[in-house]
């Protein structure tokens, strides 16, 4: 499995919020750091002022690039999606350690820790590309990715995304339901995760366990292979507890790559 991970992203000066905070990304790297016979390190590029516009108008865009610490790094995480992405397209699971995160920035405005859209960027290039014409979007971050939903859902270009955030609010009926959703999934092209870990038993939400998450990247996996030959990836969205991200983040990849 491909990580694919920029040390730009350990950067916490573009912005004075959970997800920028320093040491965040430090518990993922170092357990990937000894996992290497799991996984091959990735260094990704930003992704260009093309690809950000397919998800966003061109007033947020240059509102974000007026901040030039912000843009890098909000290009740069888009350029880490696409990468997963083309991996993904190959054949080759991919988790891009990204950051800023995505899921709540639609295509005229953001909130929540994030400025672009990362899943959005990333299938709309593999669709402008005519690789891909349908997905799947599995988030389970603890909070609803609107942006996403804003940006991919009930589109009229004929890009059809099939998008799970998971309701439930008990641990076994979470994973029921996302099985449950995937089990009547047809005809899909790719399947991504946009991968956030305040769920966890240890982190905002108090839900999931290590466990919990393994089995969503082995269900993400099993069906993408029965699916669509394997084709998956997942990008780094919420997470703050700094002493259980990074475990939650390989129980997740051991399922999953």
């Amino acid at each position: 499995m491909k990580i694919i991970f920029h040390e730009r992203y350990y950067n916490s000066d573009y912005a004075h919020d959970p997800a920028a905070a320093p040491g965040r990304l430090d518990g993922i790297m170092d357990i990937i750091s000894r996992t290497k016979n799991r996984c091959e390190v990735i260094r990704p590029e930003p992704a260009s002022e093309e690809d950000i516009l397919r998800a966003h108008g061109s007033a947020h865009y240059q509102r974000i690039r007026s901040d030039p610490l912000l843009y890098e790094l909000a290009s740069l995480a888009a350029g880490g999606a696409i990468l997963a992405a083309e991996h993904a397209y190959r054949g080759d699971p991919a988790f891009a350690v990204i950051r800023p995160p995505g899921h709540h920035a639609s295509a005229d405005s953001c909130w929540g820790f994030c400025y672009f859209n990362n899943i959005s960027i990333s299938l709309l290039k593999l669709c402008a590309e005519g690789k891909i014409n349908s997905a799947f979007v599995l988030d389970f971050d603890l909070h609803t990715g609107d942006g996403n939903i804003n940006i991919l859902g009930n589109r009229k270009d004929g890009f059809r995304v099939s998008i799970l955030n998971p309701m439930s609010y008990e641990r076994d009926g979470y994973i029921a339901e996302v099985e449950s959703y995937i089990q009547n999934l047809k005809d899909i092209d790719i399947f991504v995760a946009s991968a956030g870990f305040d769920q966890g038993i240890d982190d905002w939400g108090g839900l999931l366990y290590p466990e919990d998450y393994t089995e969503l990247g082995r269900l993400m996996k099993a069906y993408s292979e029965k699916l669509c030959r394997g084709r998956r990836y997942a990008l780094l969205e919420g997470g703050y507890n700094h002493d259980a991200i990074g475990n939650n983040c390989d129980a997740f990849c051991l399922g999953f790559g």
